[in-house]
């Protein structure tokens, strides 16, 4: 007995000791590759990533709408392959680590895969999956699923993360990535109303599955606005757009950019860099 409680001890102590590591990472979110040449979105991808390059982040993390194909009809799925095969080059030329959310534009509708998520995955693999890195424990959820025609996570996703969250320490620092999001005030800002129609229905029922764990950040996209919500010691940060307005210049204010999440032990701090790419480039 006393042998196993020395190994369980040696665990925790190697994930505290991962932990103190400093690094960095960039969340990419809503890039909107498309084919529209006179929006030059493959350019403007190119120049974030040369920005993140000189940042020296250990990676890039995407929050969805990384390709543009959910309004293709079942007769384009050569543009569809062809948007897909341009962005995962760029991801390879790029020399850097990529982990990818999947966002509602990333579906194209007619090819296999639940809700529409088939050609993301033939590329990419699976839409929701946890990965560790120094320590620190990050979740990729898929916020794009559809219950009763609303944004949500499904039962089936639902049930492997509560199997991941019973092989996680409760004191692992643990970051979310999810296209929809949890919190939002993105309606309320805009338009002077509340709506769920741009936060995934289940967020509460999902966010409930944390309690007992150390959840300190979760970073979203979807809106293309700049939010910091913190509610019960947790961060949640939807963090603006690289192609901000789609490609047309700001969007309400926020400039074309990313997240720079800066991590120190079990603390971490941000900064959104606004990457320079202007309209008339």
């Amino acid at each position: 007995m006393k042998k196993y409680l020395v190994l369980f001890a040696v665990c925790f102590f190697l994930i505290d000791a991962n932990a103190q590591e400093k690094f960095s990472f960039a969340f990419f979110t809503d890039l909107h590759m498309n084919a529209h040449e006179q929006a030059k979105s493959y350019e403007g991808l190119e120049k974030a990533i040369g920005v993140a390059k000189k940042q020296k982040v250990d990676f890039v993390l995407t929050g969805g709408d990384n390709v543009d194909v959910d309004a293709l009809k079942e007769n384009q799925k050569d543009k569809a392959m062809s948007l897909y095969q341009r962005y995962q080059e760029i991801i390879k030329q790029s020399q850097m680590k990529w982990y990818l959310t999947i966002g509602n534009h990333d579906r194209y509708w007619h090819s296999d895969g639940e809700y529409g998520s088939g050609l993301f995955s033939s590329f990419f693999g699976k839409t929701y999956y946890s990965f560790e890195h120094k320590g620190w424990k990050f979740i990729v959820l898929n916020s794009t699923e559809i219950c009763d025609g609303k944004y949500c996570i499904s039962d089936k996703q639902q049930q492997w993360l509560k199997e991941e969250l019973q092989k996680t320490s409760k004191t692992q620092p643990i970051i979310i990535a999810t296209h929809v999001p949890f919190l939002s005030l993105y309606y309320p800002v805009l338009e002077g109303r509340y709506t769920d129609a741009d936060t995934f229905v289940n967020q509460k029922e999902v966010r409930s599955l944390f309690d007992a764990h150390n959840l300190k950040l979760v970073l979203q996209g979807h809106q293309h606005l700049y939010e910091e919500i913190k509610v019960k010691g947790v961060q949640y940060i939807t963090a603006g757009a690289i192609s901000a307005n789609w490609w047309g210049g700001d969007f309400h204010g926020t400039e074309e950019g990313f997240l720079k999440v800066n991590l120190k032990g079990n603390d971490f701090d941000w900064e959104y860099v606004d990457y320079g790419w202007t309209v008339n480039n």
